[in-house]
């Protein structure tokens, strides 16, 4: 049996070309804490794992914070 091959898998996604930047700073104590964790998880991949990391953290608070017919105190009665 022939094994997939990973990059027909990827090369079927179309993803959109990132073509924006962004930037942050850090301190010195920042930028080590993150390099530790990166090393630790091995996490090659800087930039995708800060782009997950932030969306995942701005999608759980948009759904947290999804307006609703009722308010919070109403739908638990």
């Amino acid at each position: 049996m022939k094994k997939r091959d990973k990059k027909c898998a990827k090369a079927s996604v179309a993803e959109p070309k990132r073509q924006l930047r962004m930037t942050c700073l850090m301190s010195e104590d920042e930028q080590k804490i993150v390099d530790r964790y990166l090393e630790k998880y091995k996490i090659t991949n800087k930039s995708r794992w800060l782009r997950e990391t932030i969306f995942m953290f701005v999608y759980k608070n948009m759904e947290e914070d999804y307006p609703t017919l009722f308010g919070e105190h109403d739908m638990r009665r």
